[in-house]
């Protein structure tokens, strides 16, 4: 009862204990010295909010005891033994570099964004990718029938001054045309093909390009006297093209495609595309719109086209063959880099297997999804590939640089393609600005990025005789009796040939066929190395393997940090108050002889360590 009575009345009872204190004088204080109160514990001093240590050396005490953080405890015990002491201390520390190292080493790799290939294999129906084919035939067009000629006697005049060989002796000679034995050639610009024996011991041809001054020249050579005569007569051929841009070819030959049928079912008109190309002639884009629904050659794609040959460019065109490119949907043929040749006479069978690429775009790499994310206006109406922006990007440097256009590749807005009649210096800077491409110091290798999504078909081909020589009169009879185009010319009839006339020639027919080898597929996908997940794995590993902890002793050291900052904030504020109070107290005591002693004083002493316990408080 005594106890809860104390414990209940609280205040009321403390006062009347002060008080009975205060009559009894100081007396009774000297005889017997008071004793700290007992608090029971509901008058216990409870936790605060902020608990701050009163030094360093504490904090450090109470961290190295209480955290998950393996080996720092070893820092306490061993405080009797200084050498245990310092070993574990220097142990500490050298794993705690160790640790910022690796992960300096693991921050510095994923950043570098790395990423590696996964490979999967898919099966599926799939539709037949597009085929272009172009019969290496190239046509004479009539508006320029006459410069043409005169460059034929032209390069017939460089050939005969070389290597004294005389078209004009040939049972079939290509310049026979041409009207009188030297004609007024315009059109040469001073560049001659010629033998260059001063280059080295090496015996190259080549010619000379100089720039509008004449203060820079160099010489396009070539080991293979082939080689140059054609490269020669084609950087002419596009600089007569470029006179009249309009003039292509006269017309396509209405008779190239003899037949085009998909298992049993045949092409169809609006399934083929029709261009001419300046160097390969008349070409077709079979469009593919038959879906492969099962693998093998049974399952073909199959052409019988027909070649012929008419020697109108020479130089131009020295192969028999038919080009022939297999590409992806509404994508630009290009030809040359990609395009592979079939002979007549043979039958080809293409097999195809097909691969796609996904790739990762920034910051893991650079790709892009259609022409939008480009800086290089593409000059094609068709789907961006990365050969299409190279081609583009370079023809108008082209035209920056040289204030025209090549004439294989389509002109940006306002531009003119380029000829000696108007530029007269325009080789030099082609052929200077294709060199810095070949060599890859144009912008435009990082400027065109790769497709973040890429189809690529790997081809394998076979070739066989055809038609076989007890086959070959009854079908070539067929073919050439056929009463319609299947694929180019609906409702157009060609007319049987005559009992008298001969036959086609093998070696003016050939067979494609195409086919899937198989409809599975692989897909590569790009995926990065170290995703957010895996960084975060990857250091907690380390942390563990050296500290044996685990996130919560991160949270810890940063407590402690806090608490170190806490810490000499605390202090600094009490060593500058510290100073502010000093002060006053100097003048005073300066001024003694005018204070009484009493009053000295009776100034309020603050004791010591009064301060930190008041902001102690304040901060709980």
């Amino acid at each position: 009862m005594r106890m809860e009575l104390l414990a209940g009345e609280g205040p009321s009872l403390e006062a009347g204990t002060v008080a009975q204190a205060a009559s009894t004088g100081s007396e009774a204080m000297e005889t017997a010295p008071a004793r700290p109160p007992t608090l029971s514990p509901e008058q216990s001093p409870r936790e605060r909010l902020v608990e701050l240590h009163t030094s360093f050396r504490e904090l450090l005490t109470f961290f190295c005891t209480n955290t998950t953080i393996h080996g720092t405890i070893r820092l306490v015990c061993s405080s009797p033994n200084r050498l245990k002491k310092v070993s574990w201390g220097l142990l500490l520390l050298g794993t705690l570099g160790v640790l910022y190292w690796q992960l300096g080493l693991l921050l510095e790799q994923y950043w570098r964004y790395p990423v590696l290939m996964a490979v999967s294999v898919h099966s599926e129906s799939k539709i037949f990718p597009s085929v272009t084919v172009c019969d290496m035939n190239p046509q004479r067009p009539r508006a320029l029938r006459h410069r043409l000629e005169a460059l034929d006697a032209f390069a017939q005049e460089s050939i005969y001054s070389l290597y004294k060989f005389n078209f004009s002796e040939g049972r079939d000679s290509p310049f026979s045309n041409v009207p009188g034995p030297e004609p007024l050639f315009q059109l040469d610009c001073g560049i001659r093909l010629q033998q260059l024996r001063d280059l080295g011991s090496q015996h190259k041809v080549g010619f000379r390009l100089c720039n509008s001054t004449g203060g820079d020249c160099f010489y396009r050579t070539y080991s293979s006297g082939v080689k140059a005569a054609q490269e020669w007569y084609h950087f002419h051929y596009m600089d007569i093209l470029g006179l009249v841009p309009t003039a292509g070819g006269d017309s396509h030959q209405s008779r190239f495609v003899l037949s085009c049928h998909y298992d049993s079912e045949d092409c169809q008109a609006q399934h083929f595309r029709t261009w001419h190309h300046p160097t390969y002639g008349s070409c077709y884009t079979f469009e593919g719109v038959f879906a492969a629904q099962r693998p093998g050659v049974t399952h073909k794609i199959s052409l019988v086209l027909r070649t012929q040959t008419q020697v109108v460019l020479p130089l131009l065109s020295t192969e028999p063959d038919i080009k022939v490119m297999i590409h992806g949907h509404n994508h630009t043929p290009f030809l040359e880099p990609r395009g592979f040749s079939i002979r007549p006479g043979l039958e080809t069978t293409i097999g195809i297997r097909e691969d796609e690429v996904r790739r990762l775009g920034s910051p893991y790499g650079r790709c892009t999804d259609g022409p939008e994310g480009v800086d290089v206006r593409l000059l094609y109406n068709s789907s961006y590939t990365r050969q299409a922006c190279l081609v583009s990007c370079f023809q108008q440097l082209m035209v920056e640089n040289c204030s025209c256009g090549y004439f294989l590749h389509p002109l940006p807005a306002g531009a003119q393609y380029c000829s000696c009649a108007r530029h007269p210096a325009w080789g030099h800077c082609f052929y200077r600005l294709l060199q810095a491409l070949e060599a890859h110091r144009l912008s435009c290798d990082s400027r065109c990025p790769r497709p973040c999504r890429e189809t690529s078909y790997k081809l394998s081909a076979t070739t066989s005789r055809w038609p076989s020589a007890k086959s070959a009169d009854w079908i070539f009879a067929v073919l050439e009796e056929q009463t319609q185009s299947p694929s180019l010319s609906p409702g157009r009839r060609w007319a049987p040939p005559s009992p008298g006339r001969s036959r086609t020639p093998r070696s003016h027919m050939a067979k494609v066929n195409i086919f899937y080898q198989e409809l599975n597929y692989r897909m590569v996908d790009e995926a990065p190395v170290y995703s957010v997940p895996q960084l975060l794995s990857a250091m907690g590993s380390l942390w563990s393997l050296w500290f044996g902890s685990s996130v919560l002793s991160i949270v810890e050291l940063l407590e402690l940090l806090l608490d170190a900052t806490a810490l000499t904030l605390l202090l600094g504020f009490r060593q500058l108050w510290g100073t502010q109070v000093s002060q006053p107290g100097a003048s005073s005591a300066s001024g003694s002889a005018c204070t009484s002693p009493g009053a000295r004083d009776s100034r309020p002493r603050v004791p010591v360590g009064a301060l930190e316990r008041v902001l102690v408080e304040e901060l709980g």
